[in-house]
C-alpha cells in the first residue's frame, strides 16, 4: 500500500520538507513518484522511516544515520537490538518516575527524605561494583571517565555503534553461520574492536587480551541482562563460542 507525502508527514509528527530532504540525502527515497510529481512511500519505506526516526532521537546526524542503515541491512534484526535499548531507556525512566513521585510524597507530608530512594534511576554506574569486581578499581575508573567525557552526539553515535553491533551478532545466530568460518570471525574482529576503543579494559601487546575476550563471552551467556541484546542465551552461546575461536586464533 502506497501512502502519499502529506499522510505520512502527518502519522510521524514531522514535515513533508523533512521527509524530501531525507531523501535528498539518500537516506528515505520515495517508493515512486506520480505523474503530477508527488511522492508516494510503500511499506518498506515506513520502517525505513521507523527506523531514521528512532536514530535522531539517540541524537545521530543524517551522515551517520545513513551509515548505520547501510550497514545493517535486515530490518527486523536492527529495530530488535534497538528495541532491546528502548525497553532499558524505559525501565530506567520508570524507575526515575518513581524516585520523583517518592520525593514528591515525602515533600507534601513533610516526611524524611530518602537518599537511597531519591536517586534510583538516574545513576549510570549501576554495574560499578560489579566491574571493579571483575576487573579492578582502575578499569571502572577508566571507563567512567571516558564515559563523562563524552558529549551528547558522541553518547549517541556510541549507543548505535553498540545496537548495530548486537543486530549483526542476532542476525548472523539466527542464520547460524558456522562460529569459526570467515564471516563471524569477522564480526568478532569487529566486537573486539568495538572493545578496544573503551579504555581500562584488560590488555595484552596493546589489544584487549584474550582471557578477557574470552570472559567476557562466558559473561554474555551467563548473564540474562547481556543475553538478551545478542537474543537470548542461543545468540549469546554464538557470541561467545565465535569470541573465542577469535581470542584463540588472533590474540
Amino acid at each position: 500500500m502506497d501512502h502519499s507525502i502529506q499522510d505520512i508527514a502527518r502519522l510521524a509528527g514531522t514535515t513533508s520538507r523533512t521527509l524530501r530532504h531525507y531523501g535528498a540525502e539518500g537516506l528515505l527515497p520515495p517508493s515512486r513518484i506520480a505523474a503530477n510529481g508527488y511522492r508516494y512511500y510503500d511499506d518498506r519505506a515506513l520502517v525505513r522511516l521507523q527506523r531514521i526516526l528512532l536514530l535522531r532521537q539517540l541524537g545521530l546526524g543524517l551522515p551517520a544515520i545513513r551509515e548505520v542503515l547501510d550497514r545493517e541491512t535486515d530490518e527486523a534484526a536492527a529495530l530488535r537490538s534497538h528495541l532491546g535499548w528502548l525497553e532499558q531507556e524505559q525501565q530506567r525512566l520508570q524507575r526515575q518516575i518513581r524516585s520523583v513521585h517518592t520525593t514528591i510524597n515525602a515533600l507534601e507530608r513533610k516526611d524524611q527524605l530518602m537518599a537511597e530512594t531519591m536517586f534510583d534511576g538516574f545513576d549510570h554506574t549501576t554495574h560499578k561494583e560489579e566491574v571493579e569486581h571483575r576487573w579492578g578499581a582502575d578499569a571502572y575508573a577508566s571507563g567512567d571517565s571516558w564515559w563523562r567525557g563524552m558529549d551528547a552526539t558522541q553518547r549517541a553515535q556510541w549507543q548505535a555503534a553498540t545496537a548495530a553491533l548486537q543486530a549483526a551478532w542476532q542476525d548472523a545466530a539466527e542464520r547460524q553461520i558456522a562460529p569459526d568460518g570467515a564471516e563471524a570471525q569477522e564480526l568478532a574482529q569487529r566486537h573486539v574492536a568495538w572493545l578496544d576503543a573503551v579504555p581500562g579494559i584488560p590488555r595484552e601487546n596493546g589489544r584487549p587480551s584474550a582471557d578477557y575476550v574470552r570472559g567476557l563471552g562466558e559473561m554474555y551467556v551467563a548473564d540474562d541482562r547481556f543475553a538478551v541484546h545478542y537474543g537470548g542465551q542461543a545468540g549469546a552461546g554464538f557470541v561467545r563460542d565465535t569470541l573465542a575461536v577469535y581470542a584463540n586464533r588472533t590474540l
